[in-house]
C-alpha cells in the first residue's frame, strides 16, 4: 500500500517521446530483417543451399517447427503473435505432427534442461486460451515476456537454426551466419519487454493477469473472456487496484504497477 510520503506519479506525457523512439527503432530493425528475407525469396525463388530453406504450406511449417523443437539441446527463443494457424494456442510448439502415423511424443519430456524464452504481443494475448497457455509455460519454468507492438513469428533453436514466418503459408529457416540477425532482433525485443507475471509481492495472481492484459490494451470484455469471469468483475478489480495505488486513472495505475513490480 502506498504511504502519504510516497513520491507523486510521474508526468506520463514526458515519457511518450522516448517510448515512441524505442518502438520505432524496434520496428525498423524488424522491418529490415523481414525485408531482407523477402528480397532473398523474390530474387532466388528457391532455397539457398547451406543458408536458407523455404518452407511452404501450413502442414510443412508445423512439421519443421516440431523438428526444430525436438532438436534443441540448450535453448529455444520464441516470438509469438496472434492468429496462430500453423501452431494454434495453447499448443504453440507442441502440436502433434499433422497426419503422423503415430501420435507425437510430448516434446516436454525430451527437452529437460532446455531454456525457453518466449515473447508474446497483445495480439497473442487476445487469442482464445492464451492466458492458460502462458500459465502452463510458466509452470514448466519458461520465461515469458510481453511486447506492446506486433511481433514477427519466429523460433530459434540453440542459436543455430531460426525459423521466421513470412506469411501464414510460408516460412524461412536460416542457418549461420544469417541466424545471428534473428537472434539479435530477439534480444533487442527481450531487453525492451516486460515480464508476463511476477511471482514476488502480495498481489493476487488474477490481479496480476488483469493488469497485464490491461497494459496490453485488451478491453474489459476481452480480459473477462480470457479469465473466465465477467466484465463487471474485471472493472471492480481494476477499481480496487486503483484505490490501493491511490491513483485516479488507468494510465496512472499502469505506471504505478510497472514502477512497483506489480507486473
Amino acid at each position: 500500500m502506498p504511504s502519504d510520503l510516497e513520491e507523486p506519479m510521474p508526468d506520463v506525457s514526458a515519457a511518450l517521446p522516448a517510448l515512441a523512439r524505442l518502438r520505432e527503432d524496434l520496428r525498423q530493425a524488424e522491418s529490415a530483417v523481414a525485408g531482407m528475407l523477402d528480397s532473398w525469396h523474390r530474387v532466388q525463388g528457391a532455397s539457398i543451399p547451406g543458408l536458407v530453406e523455404f518452407v511452404e504450406g501450413r502442414e510443412a511449417q508445423g512439421r519443421r517447427l516440431t523438428e526444430l523443437e525436438y532438436g534443441a539441446r540448450v535453448s529455444i527463443l520464441v516470438c509469438q503473435s496472434g492468429a496462430n494457424r500453423v501452431a494454434p494456442v495453447p499448443s504453440t510448439f507442441t502440436t502433434p505432427v499433422p497426419d503422423a502415423a503415430e501420435p507425437a511424443e510430448d516434446p516436454r519430456g525430451t527437452l529437460a534442461g532446455v531454456d525457453y524464452r518466449v515473447l508474446v504481443d497483445r495480439d497473442f494475448l487476445s487469442e482464445p486460451t492464451a492466458v492458460r497457455a502462458l500459465d502452463e509455460r510458466l509452470a514448466e519454468g519458461h520465461r515469458v515476456r510481453v511486447m506492446d507492438h506486433p511481433l514477427t513469428k519466429l523460433v530459434v533453436a540453440d542459436g543455430e537454426l531460426a525459423m521466421v514466418q513470412i506469411s501464414p503459408e510460408q516460412s524461412m529457416v536460416l542457418r549461420p551466419p544469417l541466424v545471428t540477425l534473428v537472434c539479435e532482433l530477439f534480444e533487442a525485443h527481450w531487453r525492451r519487454s516486460r515480464p508476463y507475471l511476477r511471482e514476488e509481492g502480495d498481489l493476487a495472481p488474477n490481479d496480476r493477469r488483469i493488469l497485464q492484459l490491461m497494459l496490453s490494451g485488451l478491453t474489459d470484455s476481452a480480459t473477462a473472456n480470457q479469465l473466465g469471469t465477467s466484465p463487471r468483475t474485471v472493472q471492480r478489480r481494476v477499481r480496487a487496484l486503483m484505490d490501493a495505488a491511490a491513483v485516479t486513472s488507468r494510465v496512472q495505475l499502469g505506471w504505478y504497477a510497472i514502477r512497483n513490480n506489480w507486473v
